[in-house]
């Protein structure tokens, strides 16, 4: 059990190329099917933290992993979706700085052998969640009003989950 939810995430990581190529597709469906891949990334990240957490197997590993393969996937459905012309440039060139920060962050603890880790919190589940919820939206409708409404609403909550795991990690470096 022990390396399970690192496997889980593992998994979730090799998920990403298969979502492009589903995307990409001439597929008739190919965008549902998109979801149901993205879904599953997002289903396999709940399970993986919960095995982790339930049978007390947390690794730095997986603490590290866990967030690099939900930002790699969210970046990859809003590459993917702003070339379907669905996702402004803006909002792009915003969430790639921001991930790519939280991505060189969490490198830095890492490599740096603190074992110091910046925990996931509410602002970033908030975020997460709403992330999630804009991406099937345009899927599902895209172009539509509602869709990018969301999406703008998903990445003003994480800029403040980005502030917040700013201010953690600056308090954290202190001591």
């Amino acid at each position: 059990m022990k390396n399970v939810p690192n496997m889980i995430t593992i998994f979730r990581l090799l998920l990403i190329p298969v979502f492009v190529m589903v995307f990409f597709s001439t597929l008739e469906h190919r965008l549902l099917y998109a979801l149901g891949i993205f879904l599953l990334a997002g289903a396999t990240d709940a399970l993986d933290g919960y095995l982790a957490r339930k049978y007390d197997v947390v690794s730095v590993v997986g603490i590290v992993l866990d967030p690099l393969a939900d930002k790699l996937m969210l970046l990859t459905a809003l590459v993917c979706l702003f070339f379907n012309s669905e996702v402004p440039l803006w909002i792009l060139i915003l969430m790639a700085g921001v991930e790519g920060m939280q991505i060189l962050t969490g490198i830095y603890l890492y490599v740096s052998k603190t074992e110091r880790v910046i925990p996931a919190n509410k602002f970033g589940k908030t975020a997460t969640i709403l992330f999630t919820i804009a991406v099937a939206l345009l899927l599902i409708f895209p172009f539509s009003t509602l869709s990018h409404w969301v999406l703008v609403l998903a990445v003003a909550s994480k800029l403040i989950s980005f502030i917040s795991y700013g201010l953690s990690f600056l308090r954290r470096d202190k001591d």
